[in-house]
């Protein structure tokens, strides 16, 4: 048996091993996090990727949400993200449906991409491993406790990156926070995303495009889409199909609220459902409210799934063929770091020095506020001191819980956003390490531009 402890160090009363002792520890392997974690490997850091599953991918794969969105900005796909497309496509999953600039993935294709990119790094990955604490010596974090299969255990490192989604690693070493809505104190609502087999793709598509008429999904099979949304100032021929399900006493009000679903390319007769949305009463952010969503979310799950195979032309022999491992979160807990992005930033197309990537996508702030989109051409950028903090050197943090306000992370959240930002990271804290800059020091444009992921457009400021 290969054992790699690096000896023990004191916690909580008790001796516990030293898993790893690395330049780079990355907690979370989502889309941020991987991306993180292989480009500081890539750029020289020994690192360990911190993963508290059995796959990579975060939400794009356990918590079945798909496709990736566009960014509606020109250019913004920074390398990583373009490597990962093309894999795609290597892989056999062309990810361009030839119409929209969404990113059409695989689930089981992209972890398995995401092995192959750690394991070519030489990235190492502790699965079922969860973040439990960290070990701070004044504005330096020195470990990070992780509950592993065989108990608790330390890994050190020189920097650390947060990645998990919820800031979780920045909260346990004391760095200021925010949760949901600065107004209401309400996070966004969260989604148990699931899959369903067995559905005539053909059949849907002829009854929604053809015969309903329904035209703003612009793609055709094998790349399809239905959606509805009550409430809102687009229409769906779907709704009065919700509705009436509503009237009938089949499905809630809350269940017929919000519905959508996508092929996956690669899954014949396979959709993945983009609801339920629920309510904004189950909070993303607190631990018991969070569990009694799991529950009820899965409850709404249920009877969507049934109303459709009943009533929807196509799903008469559909069946729910996969959960969601994970509930999916559009927000929680947001540090508050160097900089901190505003709803004026959206508006305003802010430009940075530091910036590390660019975005355009909508503020899409479910429950609270739906903006209008960006001038065509329009964009802003996200600077790298929504990265890191005054408290804490040796610390960058990425993906959806980046500093800023509830409204402009309703923007920057998306998927192919949160894994330049964890790009950037990466690259950042090797070249920190190397040049020994302190994390929270570094200024990402004094990197050569070569060196980097990303380089402001300059202009509007």
């Amino acid at each position: 048996m290969e054992k790699s402890f690096k000896g023990t160090m004191s916690y909580a009363g008790r001796e516990i091993p030293v898993l790893y002792s690395v330049d780079v520890c990355v907690a979370g392997g989502g889309p941020s996090g991987t991306a993180a974690a292989v480009m500081a490997a890539r750029n020289g850091a020994k690192t360990v990727l911190v993963e508290r599953g059995v796959a990579l991918g975060g939400l794009a794969v356990l918590g079945c949400v798909y496709p990736f969105m566009d960014t509606h900005a020109p250019d913004s796909d920074t390398p990583y993200v373009a490597e990962v497309k093309e894999r795609l496509r290597k892989a056999g999953i062309e990810p361009f449906d030839g119409v929209t600039q969404q990113t059409w993935h695989n689930p089981e294709t992209l972890s398995l991409i995401y092995d192959e990119m750690c394991e070519e790094a030489g990235v190492d990955v502790l699965y079922q491993t969860v973040l439990v604490d960290t070990v701070c010596k004044g504005s330096v974090i020195e470990a990070c406790i992780v509950q592993t299969i065989a108990g608790l255990a330390a890994v050190r490192a020189k920097t650390f990156i947060d990645s998990t989604g919820d800031a979780y690693l920045s909260r346990a070493a004391g760095v200021p926070y925010e949760r949901g809505y600065e107004k209401t104190g309400n996070n966004q609502p969260l989604s148990f995303r699931f899959e369903m087999g067995g559905i005539d793709v053909d059949k849907l598509y002829q009854h929604v495009a053809v015969e309903l008429e329904e035209d703003w999904c612009k793609s055709k099979p094998p790349y399809f889409e239905i959606a509805e949304a009550m409430h809102r100032k687009q229409r769906y021929k779907l709704e009065e199909l919700m509705a009436e399900g509503v009237k009938t006493g089949e499905i809630t009000q809350e269940e017929a609220e919000y519905m959508q679903a996508y092929t996956i390319i690669g899954k014949n007769g396979v959709m993945s459902m983009n609801c339920p949305e629920i309510p904004v009463k189950f909070s993303a952010s607190d631990p018991v409210s969070y569990s009694k969503a799991v529950t009820y979310g899965r409850k709404m799950m249920h009877n969507i799934a049934n109303y459709l195979i009943r009533h929807l032309p196509g799903f008469e022999k559909a069946f729910i063929s996969r959960e969601a491992a994970m509930l999916g979160a559009r927000e929680s807990w947001r540090i508050r770091g160097k900089h901190y992005l505003v709803e004026d930033d959206y508006h305003n197309q802010s430009r940075f020095a530091d910036a590390v990537c660019r975005t355009a996508w909508f503020i899409d702030a479910h429950g609270e506020k739906v903006s209008e989109k960006l001038p065509k051409g329009g964009f802003y950028e996200i600077p790298y001191g929504s990265l890191v903090t005054e408290q804490i050197e040796n610390l960058l943090v990425t993906g959806r819980c980046i500093s800023a306000s509830f409204i402009l992370q309703a923007s920057m959240r998306i998927q192919p956003t949160c894994m330049s930002i964890g790009e950037a990271a990466g690259i950042a804290a090797a070249w920190g390490i190397s040049h020994k800059i302190a994390a929270n020091a570094l200024k990402w444009e004094e990197i050569p531009a070569d060196r980097r992921s990303y380089v402001s457009a300059g202009g509007k400021s």
